[in-house]
């Protein structure tokens, strides 16, 4: 399985600035917000590398699931495995009629995917994305869970990629 993971994170803006001047138009005022944009592609090649992806929806059971990243399901139902990755991007979409899901460090052996206190709260039609670039931990048998906690049934749309 070769994986090609092409990773966006965009957010360009266009501020017109107030009138100061008459003799200045509005197209002379304009000013474009877009060197922050990352765009790349990841690859078994590349640095960081992308080996392995899954993309699946998860439901939460009474409020609660858990992602092991040692046993995830990716196209086909085909096992992915990702012991001795790191998680290279991690995007979750919370469905728009949901409540609040946050994503935090699993209880036990869990992933401290941007620090031991990781969390994050992703409101109903909220999407998280987090770029590694290679500075994550290692999944292994003590640090590959990431909780998951909501009120109810709520379902999330995850894609993993990790290398």
């Amino acid at each position: 399985m070769a994986v090609t993971a092409q990773y966006a994170s965009a957010c360009t803006v266009r501020e017109v600035l107030e009138v100061n001047t008459a003799s200045s138009p509005e197209s002379g005022r304009t000013v474009t917000h877009s060197n922050f944009n990352t765009s790349l592609v990841l690859n078994a090649s590349s640095t960081p590398p992308a080996t392995k992806v899954a993309a699946f929806e998860q439901a939460l059971t009474a409020g609660a699931a858990t992602i092991d990243l040692t046993a995830l399901t990716g196209a086909n139902g085909v096992a992915v495995d990702g012991t001795g990755l790191k998680v290279q991007v991690l995007k979750i979409r919370n469905q728009a009629d949901n409540d609040p899901v946050t994503v935090e460090v699993g209880d036990s052996n869990g992933y401290e995917l941007a620090g031991a206190d990781f969390s994050v709260a992703i409101p109903g039609g909220g999407e998280f994305t987090f770029y590694g670039n290679d500075g994550t931990p290692d999944i292994g048998s003590g640090a590959k869970t990431l909780d998951l906690a909501g009120t109810g049934a709520e379902k999330v749309e995850v894609i993993v990629v990790m290398g």
